[in-house]
């Protein structure tokens, strides 16, 4: 294996760095609610995380150069659907900039207000506890108000820049 600690003075490649850190599968999900206007706003986010048991809350990391999370933010509330393999074109929709993502995804509004993903293998909802700077990421996050999962199903992961499904 190649030497992995560079000197102190010298900066870590940012193309080095992401595809290190791409050897770590993750999950992907959905961050959405619904908006003032009644049309959901949301993102696709593979930065999600348990946090805390008491309280209740989970993280994510949302980039800050995203257009959906300062409505989702004005809102203060949200779900994370963890999306199934079956859920690539999902995925694929709400990671993109544009104006009707939602157009070809189906979804439902909860009893909280929020964005839940048909077929998702799982929803935690969400009220907005803080969000932090770090670097060009803001850390999320939120308190558990609500929780639903399915039996069956696969994971939709993410590893070295591509989705992989995994049989579990």
């Amino acid at each position: 294996m190649e030497r992995l600690n560079p000197p102190r003075d010298r900066p870590i490649d940012p193309a080095a760095f992401r595809e290190i850190v791409g050897r770590f599968a993750s999950g992907i999900t959905v961050v959405a609610t619904l908006g003032d206007d009644g049309q959901p706003a949301g993102l696709a986010c593979q930065s999600f995380a348990s946090l805390s048991l008491d309280p209740p809350l989970i993280m994510l990391c949302v980039g800050k150069s995203s257009t959906s999370w300062p409505r989702i933010e004005a809102i203060g509330r949200f779900a994370v659907s963890i999306l199934a393999e079956e859920h690539r074109d999902t995925c694929a929709a709400l990671g993109r900039s544009g104006p009707d993502k939602f157009a070809a995804i189906d979804w439902n509004t909860s009893p909280h207000g929020t964005v839940h993903i048909e077929g998702a293998l799982a929803i935690v909802d969400c009220a907005l506890e803080a969000v932090h700077e770090a670097g060009d990421h803001l850390v999320v996050t939120g308190r558990v108000r609500a929780l639903a999962a399915r039996d069956d199903g696969s994971p939709l992961l993410y590893f070295r820049s591509a989705y992989a499904a995994g049989a579990f």
